[in-house]
């Protein structure tokens, strides 16, 4: 078959395969057009997935006679001052968007500039471009498009549904209203309003506010703010606390240079930035932009520009890295706030279920109170009346008494509070000046072992404590392959193991912070994680793993029962240890309940 030119009508359409593959390409790119366009207003409507209408309406700048009539031609940009692909600073720039869509549907354009007294109005039809008429609008633009893919109707077996559709779509418009919150943005699909975005103010609290918008309360509540700058590289923008996180990235939202963009060099910075702060399989909600020199990215890289590629990524991924790390070791403590909410939720459906009333033989019961309820000693003693009350008169001010100073701040002026009981010997109960506190013992100090372990391995290693008789632990043989191998790392967590014999290993030091321990269960638990995971790379993905599983032996357990002291320790130590609102598996250490919330459910408020 010999070589022969296409028909323009043909390039187009193999130019829209690349550029429109569905309903949602073709808002992305017009509401794209309009954001360059300096609109302060963009309103997008939608009709049976897009595929009957779609019509995106703006306040831009708007385009002259000469310019509408070579919108529709390829390869005609406004966007590029020079022709240099090394220096884009719009979100569109090859020109091909507006002649790839009029190639499969109908186009129509209607657009006026600020100064003139009328608009102008285009139709191309399938390729077949009309001639230039007046229009009545305001100033700005208004393109519509109808019967998409009419002219390619094989590409029509491969949409989805209307519902799927509308839903790519209104993710879209997401995407860039999060980039832009200057701009106000409407989505109308059908009859049904689906977003609203109105201005923000500039600033970062106006961001803030539009990502709250979008991505929840939860993330407006929970957000730290994130910056970062180094060598011309900047990242902006919110992350969210390690335990507001989901079962997939779907609340991860990147941008560079303004641009949404899904880039696999991106997501390992923010998965290592996180590491152990959220469980495995768990994702943290965020939305991070990332302005560099035009030239040190490349956009051109796919068709539906959604990747990029950095001239020097490593340095990319630091900033951000850092950036993500700084923010949350600023964070302290700090556990997201949904905790205590959801907490008062399960305490006001409780109180709102009926009661059985109690029993006369309980009335005026001298019973002790339940085991449960982890009492100090002075306050067990004052409720057996060990202790008797004081009277209201020693509570009068004595006029003769000098004046004393200040009392001393006291524990409930920490963020933690003061420890009042402990219940279940399980859950510390702490008061704040304005709220209570529930820690979960357990998991509380199971993330402050970690932490220390993790320290001492950075300062060179855990030191050891030799134990008087070694101990003898019989393991399966691919377990106990697997712990022998990496019997050096583990030298360096202080657990110094050695080959027994036969199917056993010898465990002659365990780790120093874990006290007083019973080695069978850790190098059990060790041997079984090592065999699963490999001991390729042991030290790079395993070592925090192997320091977690440690920590959790070496921890509080749940049902002992501790003092006041020890309660209060406790707490100080965990408002000094950064990460310490999430255990090392990602669940929350405690939770807190605000004063008035709870004035709220005894309707007090």
């Amino acid at each position: 078959m010999p070589v022969r030119q296409l028909p323009p009508e043909t390039v187009n359409r193999i130019a829209a395969g690349e550029v429109v593959e569905r309903p949602a390409s073709v808002v992305k790119e017009l509401v794209e057009n309009a954001i360059d366009a300096g609109a302060h207003a963009i309103e997008v409507v939608t009709v049976d997935g897009g595929l009957a209408l779609i019509r995106v309406t703006d306040d831009g700048c708007g385009m002259s006679e000469a310019d509408l009539a070579l919108s529709v031609a390829r390869h005609a940009t406004s966007k590029l001052a020079h022709e240099d692909l090394l220096d884009i600073r719009t979100l569109g720039f090859r020109g091909e968007a507006l002649p790839s869509i009029g190639a499969i549907g109908k186009l129509t354009i209607e657009t006026r500039t600020r100064d003139a007294a009328t608009g102008l109005a285009l139709t191309v039809d399938c390729g077949r471009r009309g001639d230039i008429r007046p229009a009545a609008l305001n100033p700005g633009t208004r393109i519509a498009v109808r019967a998409l893919f009419s002219a390619t109707p094989a590409r029509l077996k491969f949409m989805k549904s209307e519902r799927a559709e509308n839903m790519a779509t209104a993710e879209v418009v997401r995407r860039l209203a999060m980039a832009h919150p200057e701009v106000a943005f409407t989505l109308t699909s059908g009859e049904r309003a689906g977003l609203k975005l109105p201005h923000e103010a500039a600033g970062a609290d106006g961001h803030l506010q539009r990502l709250g918008r979008i991505m929840g309360r939860d993330f407006l509540d929970d957000a730290l703010p994130v910056y970062g700058c180094h060598a011309g590289i900047a990242v902006r923008g919110f992350a969210g606390l390690p335990t507001l996180n989901r079962g997939d990235a779907g609340q991860q939202y990147l941008f560079v240079n303004g641009r949404p963009v899904r880039d696999k060099l991106l997501i390992g910075a923010i998965r290592a930035a996180y590491g152990d702060l959220v469980p495995k399989g768990r994702h943290p909600y965020l939305a991070l932009f990332v302005d560099v020199p035009p030239e040190t990215v490349d956009v051109n890289v796919h068709p539906a520009k959604t990747e990029v590629r950095f001239r020097a990524p490593g340095e990319v991924r630091k900033m951000i890295s850092t950036g993500l790390r700084t923010a949350l070791e600023a964070a302290g403590h700090r556990a997201t706030s949904t905790g205590g909410t959801a907490t008062l939720g399960v305490l006001a459906a409780a109180a709102s279920r009926p009661h059985p009333a109690p029993s006369s033989a309980g009335m005026g019961s001298s019973e002790a109170p339940p085991a449960g309820l982890g009492f100090g000693e002075a306050a067990q003693a004052a409720f057996d009346g060990a202790v008797p009350l004081p009277s209201a008169s020693a509570f009068a001010s004595d006029p003769m008494e000098p004046e004393r100073p200040p009392a001393a701040p006291t524990a409930e002026a920490f963020p933690l509070g003061a420890a009042r009981a402990q219940v279940h010997e399980t859950y510390i109960i702490a008061q704040t000046a304005q709220s209570m506190i529930i820690v979960d013992q357990h998991a509380a100090h199971e993330r402050l072992v970690y932490e220390r372990m993790k320290a001492a391995v950075d300062a060179g290693g855990v030191a050891s404590q030799p134990l008087l008789i070694p101990e003898i632990v019989n393991l399966p043989a691919t377990d106990r392959a697997a712990l022998l191998a990496a019997a050096d790392d583990l030298a360096q967590l202080g657990l110094v193991i050695e080959a027994f014999g036969g199917d056993a290993v010898l465990v002659r030091e365990l780790p120093a912070l874990l006290g007083a321990k019973s080695a069978k269960g850790l190098v059990e638990d060790l041997a079984g994680e090592l065999a699963e995971g490999g001991t390729g790379n042991l030290l790079t993905r395993r070592l925090e793993s192997v320091c977690a599983t440690m920590a959790c032996h070496g921890s509080v357990r749940a049902g002992r029962r501790l003092t006041p002291d020890e309660m209060n320790a406790l707490l100080r130590d965990m408002e000094a240890t950064p990460g310490s609102g999430q255990c090392n598996h990602g669940r929350p250490t405690y939770v807190e309940l605000q004063l008035t919330d709870i004035e709220k459910l005894f309707a007090r408020r």
